[in-house]
């Protein structure tokens, strides 16, 4: 884009404009809008569910969390 000038802008604009004529353009810039706002938000998610997925991954390393397989269980204990 190192060769776009305000001129080239102008004529883009214009073009658009005979395109989609202006009262379509209100409306297509809300759907860009929302497309963005999407899109944002999963990548929000993306990486909430990485840094889960990670602490998820490092807790089982730093204490028991399941039971012991060398204690006996109260299942096993018969009376």
């Amino acid at each position: 884009m190192a060769g776009l000038t305000g001129w080239h802008l102008l004529a883009i604009l214009i073009v658009v404009l005979l395109l989609f004529g202006a009262a379509k353009l209100p409306a297509l810039a809300k759907s860009v809008g929302q497309s963005a706002r999407v899109f944002k938000g999963e990548m929000k998610a993306m990486k909430d569910d990485d840094a889960t997925a990670a602490q998820t991954e490092a807790a089982p390393e730093s204490g028991s969390t399941g039971p012991q397989k060398d204690a006996p269980s109260s299942a096993d204990k018969t009376s």
